[in-house]
């Protein structure tokens, strides 16, 4: 019965533990990746303020092909919303929202992930132009893990995963556009 006791006190001391280094480890996080694409800003602009082209290049709508996709409003505007639902885990279920455009310049993001967790995360694509015939095209990933799931950060490299996934996507973009 000691041994029960014993092992039971040091499985609550060790989740205390984590509970408690959970309080120091941060919530917030953000990915920037950047490519230049051989083409004019107005173009390139032109392209991406369409979130019906996003599936073209985002990684994980290239995934399942299969998966269900929806749209709400006018797409280009403040206000469009793409949906998508996918059995496939990577993938999941959720939404994307246009929640502000810089005519030409910038586009903002809001992502509701509903599964296989629940989260809201904000992206934005800028357009820089390099010169007439390029554009620096700058996508912004920002996320925030509530306490204690902030934990997961200990224990995988979410910058450096999400990273590879934006820099697929860019090189796909470019791709696309250099066609």
């Amino acid at each position: 019965m000691s041994i029960l006791i014993t092992a039971f006190t040091i499985l609550i001391g060790i989740i205390l533990l984590l509970l408690i280094i959970a309080l120091f480890i941060k919530k917030e996080y953000t990915i920037e990746r950047v490519v230049v694409i051989n083409k004019p800003k107005t173009v390139v602009y032109d392209y991406l303020r369409l979130l019906r082209n996003h599936n073209n290049f985002i990684k994980w709508a290239l995934i399942d092909p299969n998966m269900k996709k929806e749209y709400r409003g006018t797409d280009g505007t403040v206000g469009f919303v793409s949906t998508w639902d996918s059995e496939n885990k990577q993938v999941g279920k959720g939404e994307q929202e246009i929640i502000k455009i810089q005519e030409g310049e910038k586009i903002d993001y809001e992502l509701r992930f509903i599964r296989p967790f629940e989260g809201t995360s904000y992206a934005s694509i800028a357009n820089v132009a390099v010169g007439e015939q390029q554009t620096r095209v700058i996508w912004v990933f920002n996320g925030k893990m509530k306490y204690p799931m902030n934990l997961m950060l200990l224990f995988m490299n979410l910058e450096k995963m999400l990273s590879r996934d934006l820099d697929e996507g860019l090189a796909k973009l470019k791709t696309i556009l250099e066609k």
